[in-house]
């Protein structure tokens, strides 16, 4: 299946959006977050500090009178420069492009499966700046299968799931963690659609070079073909 084929599949997959978090909360209470590197008002915030970036996000949800703050898919970013998981200090080679949406929201909100799905793997991603504890789930839709990836989360919530577990759309299966544990960022949502796993156990990059983009833009497709919380672009 083209790249174009598969997000055209994953955007008919729903007339309506599906929800990783509470269905209770309106789009309308969803405010985009602009975290590249080229927004002017973070030159005056250390992005470096989970603590006053976390002040930042969350003046921008208390001003724009919402409740979750979201984007980032195939933003560039420089709050990754604080982590050598990330920076290599080549420029050519630097991982800087996001690839999944983020959800910005206070720590142990639940999480949802947006569809029935299946444990493939979970593991806690330990290093600065990366995931966390992370949740890979398989979705099996018309024939054709692909994952979901949820990270910084809890550290319950790797706790008691096993491989192969069964979930039912809308069901609860995390819960967000805080800074202590989710790699040091302020709590949030890390949700990426996968295409090909490829050989990844409870991880999968989230972040990549521009010289990887056009691999990882085909096998990462915009999130926001199913969450719909803003009209997204079909290729």
């Amino acid at each position: 299946m083209t790249p174009e084929a598969f997000s055209q599949f994953l955007f008919d997959i729903s007339a309506q959006s599906l929800q990783v978090l509470n269905i209770s909360i309106p789009k309308s209470d969803y405010v985009p977050l602009d975290l590249s590197a080229t927004n002017e008002a973070l030159k005056s915030v250390d992005v470096s500090s989970s603590e006053k970036l976390e002040i930042y996000i969350n003046n921008h949800i208390r001003k724009s009178k919402a409740q979750v703050a979201f984007g980032g898919y195939l933003e560039t970013r420089h709050i990754y420069r604080r982590s050598t998981h990330f920076n290599n200090f080549k420029p050519i080679n630097e991982r800087n492009i996001h690839l999944g949406l983020d959800l910005w929201i206070a720590a142990e909100t639940p999480v949802y499966t947006p569809l029935d799905a299946e444990v493939h793997s979970f593991k806690n991603n330990t290093m600065f700046g990366d995931y966390g504890p992370t949740i890979v789930l398989r979705h099996k839709i018309q024939g054709i299968s692909f994952y979901t990836l949820y990270g910084h989360l809890s550290l319950e919530s790797i706790q008691n799931i096993r491989v192969g577990e069964v979930f039912k759309q809308g069901e609860q299966i995390a819960r967000l963690g805080d800074a202590s544990v989710n790699g040091d960022y302020p709590p949030h949502l890390h949700f990426q659609i996968i295409k090909d796993i490829q050989d990844y156990v409870g991880d999968y990059p989230g972040v990549c070079s521009k010289q990887d983009l056009d691999f990882y833009k085909a096998n990462c497709p915009d999130p926001n073909l199913i969450l719909k919380i803003e009209t997204p672009k079909v290729k």
